[in-house]
């Protein structure tokens, strides 16, 4: 019997990973998984990140889920360390090395949060493969973008400040799912030869040839608040989920 696809991100930046998992596969059971109830992923300790994920994978191998993507960059860069409990577990990082190498880029930029930048693990691997890059923090973006600011004054200022040290990039690689919701924004301060990268294609490409439930309908769940999760993901990439169960899980699952 297959099992049905989930997704984990802290926040709505799967979303797009989800998207675009749908429009190929529509007839996959999807359980998608925001965790805004707790500290965001980046601002975890690394054990307290490993415990919180395989609580979550526990979670929902439990909702029949066997094969996992993880959507968030800060989360993927924890994946060597994880029980993956049965799943098999995808993440974001590798999809995005390997999508931006067949870009050979000349000269390659990178905007992540904090723990994506500071783990090294895009450096390393993109020093593999001979392509220096060139990585900007880029706090507080993704916040912004979760509470449903994709255009605001302060926003446009903050994507100002981010991306004018890397503006003639031939390349940039978005290192977080949520950043492609801006993008248009985030081209008024670039050249404009700049090709922005957003990995969540690959990622989700890479799921294609997976045997999957289809069969249950999608569920959403959520540790934080569901109709602050139900705006930011309608505003931010236009997708409704009110059609979608959204539920938040009890003390005992939240709790770490």
């Amino acid at each position: 019997m297959n099992g049905r696809l989930g997704i984990i991100d802290w926040g709505i930046g799967g979303i797009s990973v989800y998207t675009l998992i749908k429009q190929q596969r529509p007839e996959v059971s999807v359980v998608y998984f925001s965790d805004t109830g707790v500290t965001p992923y980046g601002k975890m300790s690394r054990a307290e990140l490993i415990a919180r994920l395989n609580t979550v994978i526990g979670f929902l191998k439990d909702k029949g889920v066997s094969h996992l993507v993880i959507g968030c960059n800060a989360a993927s860069t924890a994946i060597p360390y994880l029980d993956p409990q049965g799943l098999k577990i995808e993440g974001v990082i590798d999809a995005a090395v390997a999508m931006t190498s067949n870009f050979k880029p000349k000269r390659l930029g990178l905007i992540g949060g904090r723990r994506t930048v500071l783990s090294g693990v895009y450096r390393k691997a993109f020093a593999e493969r001979g392509i220096k890059v060139e990585q900007r923090i880029a706090q507080p973006l993704s916040a912004l973008i979760e509470s449903g600011d994709t255009s605001s004054d302060k926003l446009r200022g903050q994507c100002k400040r981010i991306l004018t040290p890397i503006r003639n990039c031939s390349h940039i690689l978005l290192a977080c799912t949520h950043y492609p919701a801006i993008e248009n924004m985030m081209k008024e301060f670039v050249s404009p030869e700049t090709i922005f990268i957003d990995p969540a294609a690959e990622l989700a490409k890479r799921t294609m040839s997976w045997a999957l439930d289809e069969k249950k309908p999608d569920a959403v769940y959520t540790s934080g608040n569901a109709d602050q999760m139900a705006s930011s993901a309608s505003n931010a990439f236009g997708v409704d989920l009110k059609n979608i169960t959204v539920e938040k899980l009890n003390s005992a699952t939240e709790s770490v």
